[in-house]
């Protein structure tokens, strides 16, 4: 169902693991035995006894919903008992211009570029790793993002300085594609069945990816060799690595370079609404966020300081 729906394999993983744990939290009863009170019962607990955050409960019931209202057909009814968490509004953490180059400084090879990207162009880590080939534009200077959060397609920019490194990693990458091709492999995977519409494409270099794994991996039961692109834990743990060199305490991810980039781009007097387009925000709301790290920020003068 979340197939038919063309959910993103992370949302498919997490309606997955709610729903286990939902099962193994009523002994493994099933779904159809139990309604709105067992659900209320699991939701209450994530709440109380666990001490989950709103995201995570509210995660958790549109798994649940999900599950009764399009896989079982049997819709729960109003959860008149359920204790929601309460949203917090949370200011993200946001590394200066200084502390970025820093980090980036304290990386090397193939996850200091990838760092570069998603600071230089606002990317999700998935969306950079799942960057092709074919989505680099040097003639424009942009990047494609193909599938992104909520299943949506946006164009960004990709920064000058990155042209020539991009560019000698792609030479790169042509070297693995080909050796791949001589063991007769060098297939990419597509999504949907493209592969099958276009049966030359998924052995094309544009459809690699620009962070290929070190490995080849079956695909389409055994039928094919796909090199995949790199597991995002590599960048994550490069990055703390960096982090904890650069001598910065400050509790910051990857993802904190996205946030970097908004805000900086704020700073400079970028329009709201371009930023919103870069990052791919739904919501203007969501964008807004940065405004809040900006005025925190400001140049406002302490009055004991003029004491």
């Amino acid at each position: 169902m979340c197939r038919r729906r063309h959910f993103s394999f992370r949302t498919e993983e997490a309606y997955i693991h709610w729903i286990k744990r939902f099962i193994f939290f009523h002994q493994k009863r099933h779904p159809n035995l139990m309604g709105v009170s067992e659900v209320e019962a699991f939701l209450n607990h994530l709440a109380v006894d666990r001490y989950c955050s709103a995201s995570t409960q509210t995660q958790a019931l549109n798994a649940l919903v999900f599950l009764y209202q399009e896989v079982l057909a049997n819709p729960l009814g109003n959860m008149k008992g359920l204790q929601r968490v309460q949203q917090r509004h949370r200011v993200p953490v946001v590394l200066s211009i200084s502390e970025v180059k820093k980090i980036l400084d304290n990386m090397n090879g193939t996850c200091q570029l990838i760092a570069q990207l998603i600071y230089g162009a606002g990317l999700r880590v998935n969306e950079c790793l799942g960057l092709r080939v074919k989505d680099i534009d040097f003639e424009t200077g942009s990047l494609s993002v193909r599938d992104g959060k909520g299943g949506k397609d946006r164009t960004t920019l990709l920064a000058k300085q990155l042209f020539v490194p991009l560019q000698k990693h792609l030479v790169k990458v042509a070297q693995i594609h080909q050796t791949d091709l001589n063991r007769g492999a060098g297939f990419a995977a597509m999504p949907g069945a493209l592969y099958k519409k276009y049966p030359m494409a998924s052995r094309s270099l544009a459809w690699q990816y620009v962070f290929p794994s070190s490995v080849l991996r079956d695909w389409s039961q055994g039928q094919m060799k796909v090199r995949w692109h790199m597991s995002d834990s590599t960048i994550q743990k490069a990055f703390k690595l960096a982090l904890r060199h650069a001598k910065i305490e400050k509790h910051a991810s990857i993802h904190t370079l996205r946030h970097s980039f908004a805000t900086h781009l704020l700073s400079a007097g970028t329009d709201i609404r371009t930023i919103q387009l870069l990052l791919g925000h739904r919501s203007l709301q969501t964008t807004m966020i940065y405004t809040h790290v900006i005025e925190a920020t400001k140049s406002v003068i302490s009055p004991f300081d003029n004491l």
